[in-house]
């Protein structure tokens, strides 16, 4: 066993709130918030979570990252590392891989398609997310028209908000995968922080508002897979109409999910673990009284 690949699997949950936001614009559709309005849920797709992620790396943590503004194309990227451009007479090759995946850390979670001629066109990332989905209906704000100071009037466009989306995100860590892009568990560590800390540090005009409440990674034996954790979870309404438009007009039910990790409890390693102290708890207990049955290691 390379010390380089983890010796477990993990699930993810993460759960953060928007408010009078917009936590994924979809650019078909005027940059509407994402929904399904058959349920009004708010949808975020695992490629804006990553992107907030990345941008932790890069501009906080300083390190090199494969997918960033320094590069339009995932070619031009690796023209730029490797200071040369790949094509079908001299491909990109393995030592070409281990290149960049040594100098862009988004690439030991994420992976990476490279886009060039010839070779080898990607490296399949350890880390994946689902997509994120509203746990509450989610309500629209009327668009109302902004423009900016420009004369000509360039700036104009529409400002589409949510009125309150309590999100929940998915993700898998593969054990297996982890050897190819030399994963560790330092790096899990870091990843772990970088989640919960990159939401607040991105302060766009449209993204203000967001605040991240819940995140867990269940270290499970290679032997189990654990199941969405998401379908073990809901929110416990304290308001009469079921409108909520804050953090104090919900409670978070974990009851179901603590008795499905319980019946995985052989398996499971430990609970890497942060609550956001305004989150609150069916029966008002605390995360830790919750899962007091388990191995937990409180992150920050």
């Amino acid at each position: 066993m390379s010390e380089k690949t983890l010796n477990n699997n993990s699930e993810i949950l993460f759960l953060y709130d928007a408010k009078m936001c917009n936590p994924n614009g979809d650019m078909d559709d005027e940059n509407k918030p994402r929904m399904d309005y058959d349920t009004s849920t708010n949808l975020v797709s695992d490629v804006r979570l990553k992107r907030y992620i990345r941008d932790y790396f890069e501009n906080v943590l300083n390190k090199e990252i494969f997918v960033t503004e320094k590069a339009e194309k995932a070619e031009k990227r690796v023209e730029q590392i490797l200071k040369r451009k790949p094509d079908k007479n001299k491909p990109i090759t393995e030592d070409d891989i281990k290149k960049i995946s040594s100098i862009c850390y988004d690439i030991k979670f994420f992976g990476a398609v490279f886009g060039t001629s010839g070779g080898n066109d990607h490296v399949t990332g350890p880390v994946q997310f689902n997509w994120g989905y509203s746990l509450n209906p989610v309500e629209l704000v009327e668009s109302s028209t902004i423009t900016s100071s420009f004369s000509s009037g360039e700036g104009i466009g529409k400002d589409f908000r949510v009125k309150y989306s309590f999100i929940a995100f998915d993700g898998t860590v593969n054990a297996l995968l982890s050897e190819s892009t030399e994963l560790t568990d330092d790096d899990l560590n870091t990843f772990d922080k970088s989640v919960i800390k990159s939401i607040p540090f991105n302060k766009t005009r449209s993204k203000t508002g967001q605040t991240p409440r819940l995140y867990m990674r269940v270290e499970t034996a290679k032997d189990l897979i654990l199941k969405d954790l998401r379908d073990y979870i809901c929110l416990s309404y304290k308001t009469e109409d079921y409108k909520i438009r804050g953090i104090n007009d919900i409670s978070l039910d974990l009851n179901e999910l603590k008795e499905y990790l319980l019946k995985n409890k052989e398996s499971i390693q430990k609970i890497y673990y942060w609550a956001d102290d305004a989150l609150t708890f069916k029966d008002n207990k605390s995360f830790e009284e919750i899962f007091n049955e388990f191995n937990l290691v409180k992150i920050l």
